[in-house]
């Protein structure tokens, strides 16, 4: 009797389950990046400044909105609250950089009230958060 031989496959790599862990791990690392990329303030409209120069990310950041409400650190904090508050964040610490990220709608006396709060703090220095523009001022 006549026994047919049997058909042998060739060998095969499925590819499938590794491009779905590359998928994975790009997927990981792209939004690993997100988020090393945030800033400590709230989001808001920084006014533009022909000389702005860029300086260490801070860990203090007061950040007022568009309808004046201020945030330390992303925490809503009252004003006669703020000196107290940042001297609790600086702790131990001798100097401390404070960043105010003032949206370009706040008044300004809103700004100086700030800015005042944080002159009762010994060691605060105050730094003003604003973007680049384009080309300089003439």
């Amino acid at each position: 009797m006549n026994i047919p031989d049997e058909f042998e496959e060739t060998p095969q790599i499925n590819i499938v389950p590794m491009i779905d862990v590359i998928f994975a791990i790009l997927t990981f690392f792209i939004m690993a990046s997100l988020f090393l990329s945030r800033s400590e303030g709230l989001p808001v409209n920084l006014p533009k400044a022909s000389t702005a120069q860029s300086q260490q990310q801070s860990k203090i950041a007061i950040t007022i909105n568009e309808s004046g409400q201020i945030s330390l650190n992303r925490r809503t904090v009252a004003l006669n609250e703020l000196a107290s508050q940042i001297q609790t964040l600086m702790g131990t610490q001798t100097t401390a950089l404070v960043v105010i990220n003032a949206d370009t709608k706040v008044e300004h006396g809103q700004v100086i009230a700030v800015m005042d709060a944080l002159r009762t703090v010994e060691g605060a220095q105050v730094g003003i958060a604003t973007q680049r523009s384009a080309a300089p001022a003439q």
